[in-house]
């Protein structure tokens, strides 16, 4: 009875629409001994390369026997156009603190002239 299953690899993207990726039927042969017995049996699907924005989403597993649906907790990707990017404030930081370092100096010497008169 639980030999023959069906794999199924879907995601649902942003409109909540679920859109298969692929499926596929099995039929996985009992070795002898092993009836009645707990098994579990791994299958890897390897996603292409995400083209576009749109891909972003969850993406599931599910497997169904006659009576039984068993669906894996998701994985989400997010899928960008550039791809990511490390921030750096480093530039930022600089310029602040020049343009901070010079307003004192200004302020210094007014305060400095000032006094003197």
């Amino acid at each position: 009875k639980y030999t023959t299953f069906a794999i199924f690899y879907y995601w649902i993207n942003s409109l909540d629409q679920k859109k298969t990726i692929y499926s596929r039927s099995e039929n996985v042969a009992i070795p002898p001994g092993k009836e009645n017995k707990t098994a579990t049996i791994s299958y890897n699907h390897r996603i292409i390369p995400l083209e576009t924005t749109s891909s972003t989403g969850t993406y599931y597993c599910e497997v169904k026997w006659n009576d039984i649906q068993k669906m894996g907790k998701g994985v989400f990707v997010l899928a960008r156009d550039t791809g990511y990017i490390e921030t750096s404030y480093r530039w930022e930081i600089l310029i602040t603190l020049t343009v901070f370092l010079a307003a004192l100096s200004i302020i210094a010497t007014a305060l400095l002239l000032w006094k003197r008169k």
